[in-house]
């Protein structure tokens, strides 16, 4: 039978070993999955947002592997782990580490020293989470979660609405994708923007 999946535009393909790690075997459609993982979601919510954190934890690269666990990891059996494939966008993946550190330490200094507006910051992280591509599956969901979390637990401000919510496919995600792709080119104007709608 075996999980076949529909994509929509923005959305990276699942090679075959990577859907060999669904957990749950009877899923077989994109409702079934979208289903499955949008409950798993839903507890990562509850327990990032109920939770107090420092500074130091959620900047850190064992926070960022386990919130994309804890967001997946009751549907496949990679989530908290870094891709091993190369994927249509994001970094190679052998410099996926490197890249996270750079992300962690540039955010470490943007906090200490408030080099931008705290919703700024918040999606810088977000888009280059994004950008960076890190795991083989959710990576906007999941750096999604990571603004929300770095704007309410750091500077205790509202999450964002990310454009009430950036569905599979209609007018929010086009505007979402726009928003990345001026963000590719130096404008982060854009991506704020649709953060706060």
């Amino acid at each position: 039978m075996g999980l076949k999946l529909k994509y929509f535009n923005g959305q990276t393909p699942l090679n075959e070993d990577e859907k060999a790690g669904l957990k749950i075997k009877t899923i077989s459609t994109r409702q079934d999955l979208d289903e499955f993982e949008q409950n798993n979601i839903e507890k990562a919510i509850a327990w990032s947002l109920s939770r107090s954190f420092t500074k130091n934890n959620i900047l850190s690269l064992r926070f960022i592997l386990e919130l994309h666990k804890r967001m997946f990891g009751e549907v496949w059996e990679w989530a908290g782990n870094f891709r091993k494939t190369n994927k249509n966008i994001g970094v190679d993946k052998s410099t996926i580490s490197t890249e996270l550190k750079k992300l962690i330490d540039d955010l470490n200094y943007w906090v200490e020293n408030k080099t931008y507006h705290p919703d700024e910051i918040a999606v810088r992280a977000k888009y280059r989470l994004v950008s960076t591509h890190l795991f083989s599956n959710g990576n906007g969901r999941h750096s999604r979660l990571y603004g929300d979390l770095i704007i309410s637990k750091i500077f205790f401000k509202p999450v964002f609405s990310w454009g009430k919510k950036v569905y599979a496919s209609g007018v929010s995600r086009n505007e979402y994708l726009k928003a990345l792709h001026a963000a590719d080119n130096g404008n982060m104007e854009s991506l704020i923007k649709f953060a706060r709608l």
